[in-house]
């Protein structure tokens, strides 16, 4: 073989192992990546299964968010005023809407058969106080005849005894003839007390009918200076409502406006039916912009307590178990702990037992957590359970 054939066939053994050395490279690079792809796919899969879950610390001290209820706005004092007699009525003075002082003059109702009882009743009076004047001045006659005994003594104590009846006839006439003129009195329908005139359903020349059934009340007198607020408080938080407890009413017709109220008293019971107690409150109307019968929102300021813990709503868990709370100790494994709620706030719960200030709370426990699971903790740090602002505080119910 001449020299440049060994030359080429020898460059061509150099490229071959050459070729076959970067083959045996990219294999080994391509099955070295994969074998990492692999394991940081593992790696990724078995975070992946881990929940991530966001812990909050319990909160303490006293939460003064107030416990808000629908309630129920009645007039201080309420008095539907209905006829005494019987008649037509003659002429009203005060419509709706119009202010009453204590005597003024309603109405006025004509009554024609009372004035002819009472007519008749004077007439009767007027009989029997000559009957008995007559029967005294005969007793008084016949007594003068007993000393010289030309009459006898039975007829003398019977003669005494009927002036003594025909005066007693005479008390029974008058007492009908005052009765009568009170009556007469009840003509004139006048105001209780100081109000406003809210109902009028009588009309000049309609019959009044006191017989029988009891009859339509004709007015309505109503002191709006201060209304009665009646609201129905759970019994869970009864004895936390106690007279002279403070609370706002809020009513739709004005909604940026504010009032505030005093519990008066309580019903000392509990209805069957809602398991609630019915709360009076006070609220002064001098403005008269509250209105009586109307629907208004109560938010009572209940005390709280200095010691209580409180977690969000959200992480409380109700199960077969009963009521838990999911934990997460050092290791990142979940620990349920049972617990008891001392008040239920709405967004906020307060814990009465199970809980320590050390404890760390997952907020939202996802679906089937069980104890000695591993979860993986947000990046956020915990941030305590409650803080609440005025802002939530007039949020909360």
């Amino acid at each position: 073989m001449s020299p440049p054939d060994r030359t080429k066939s020898r460059r061509l053994r150099l490229a071959g192992a050459f070729a076959a050395l970067a083959a045996v490279v990219i294999v080994a690079y391509g099955v070295m990546t994969r074998a990492a792809e692999n394991a940081r796919l593992r790696d990724w899969t078995e975070a992946q299964a881990l929940p991530t879950v966001a812990i909050v610390s319990p909160g303490s001290g006293a939460t003064s968010a107030g416990l808000e209820l629908p309630g129920r706005l009645e007039a201080f004092a309420r008095a539907p005023i209905h006829a005494r007699v019987s008649g037509y009525l003659k002429s009203w003075k005060h419509d709706i809407g119009a202010k009453v002082k204590a005597g003024d003059l309603l109405a006025e109702i004509e009554t024609p058969d009372l004035d002819q009882q009472l007519s008749q009743a004077r007439a009767d009076l007027n009989t029997a106080q000559a009957n008995a004047a007559l029967a005294q001045t005969t007793a008084k006659r016949w007594q003068s005849l007993a000393a010289s005994g030309a009459v006898a003594r039975q007829e003398i104590d019977e003669k005494a005894g009927d002036a003594s009846a025909k005066q007693a006839m005479v008390k029974a006439a008058q007492a009908n003839v005052d009765r009568l003129l009170a009556m007469k009195n009840f003509t004139r329908i006048v105001a209780p007390f100081d109000g406003v005139v809210t109902a009028r359903n009588t009309d000049v020349g309609a019959l009044i009918n006191v017989g029988g059934a009891a009859g339509q009340e004709l007015f309505v007198i109503s002191d709006v200076t201060r209304l009665r607020v009646y609201v129905n408080v759970p019994q869970s938080h009864v004895p936390s409502v106690q007279p002279g407890t403070a609370a706002i009413i809020r009513v739709p017709d004005r909604p940026n406006a504010t009032y505030a109220a005093t519990v008066e008293a309580s019903a000392q019971s509990v209805a069957a039916a809602s398991g609630t107690t019915l709360m009076q409150l006070v609220v002064d109307n001098k403005t008269g912009d509250l209105l009586p019968g109307g629907y208004a929102n109560v938010r009572l300021d209940l005390p709280g307590s200095a010691d209580v813990l409180n977690v969000p709503a959200s992480a409380l868990i109700f199960d077969a178990r009963g009521l838990t709370v999911a934990t997460v100790g050092a290791d990142n494994r979940v620990a349920l702990k049972a617990v008891t709620i001392a008040r239920d706030l709405g967004r906020v719960i307060e814990i009465g037992s199970g809980l320590t200030p050390q404890d760390r709370v997952i907020e939202n426990p996802p679906d089937g957590i069980s104890n000695g699971a591993e979860v993986r903790i947000a990046a956020a740090a915990p941030k305590p359970a409650v803080a609440l602002t005025a802002k939530d505080k007039n949020k909360q119910g």
